[in-house]
């Protein structure tokens, strides 16, 4: 690689032979503003402290408010949740209009229908190039059962109903 230039596309479509889980993030600013995002990027880090890890593009207009909030919540999307995710992929003024949710720790915003959600107090921010890693220690979870939300080579959907690459 090192006597070839680095092909971006090339790289992001190799990334995207790992099919993951969808899940919509969410905080509440301390002047009340309420913010939600779309990420794929979640994982597990620790058991004991129970932490988690996502993270998000340093040019998104819910970083300010996601990095300074005390806690967030991770909601893994169930297969029927489409919408939802699509709703918070977008840039937009009030993502919220339309979407019912109650509030949880530290005024989280929270959606039903979910496959878990996870309230997290946030712990630690990272450089990661042009995302910010964000960490959060688990404070509360629910967990239902049911079909998770996949997204694999730029499509999401169920697993088995992604077209094979051809």
């Amino acid at each position: 690689m090192a006597d070839q230039e680095f092909d971006t596309r090339s790289f992001r479509d190799a990334l995207g032979n790992f099919a993951t889980g969808v899940t919509v993030v969410t905080a509440k600013g301390e002047d009340g503003t309420l913010v939600g995002v779309t990420a794929n990027s979640f994982t597990s880090v620790s058991m004991e402290p129970p932490l988690v890890l996502w993270n998000l593009d340093r040019s998104s207009p819910s970083l300010k408010v996601l990095e300074n909030a005390s806690h967030f919540c991770v909601h893994i999307l169930a297969e029927a949740q489409k919408d939802l995710c699509m709703k918070f992929a977008k840039s937009g003024d009030d993502k919220f209009n339309g979407v019912e949710y109650t509030e949880g720790l530290g005024g989280v915003p929270m959606f039903d229908g979910c496959l878990a959600q996870f309230e997290c107090r946030s712990v630690a921010r990272h450089d990661g190039g042009d995302h910010v890693i964000i960490v959060g220690e688990v404070e509360r979870f629910h967990n239902t059962e049911g079909e998770p939300l996949i997204f694999f080579r730029g499509q999401l959907g169920d697993l088995a109903l992604i077209p094979k690459a051809g």
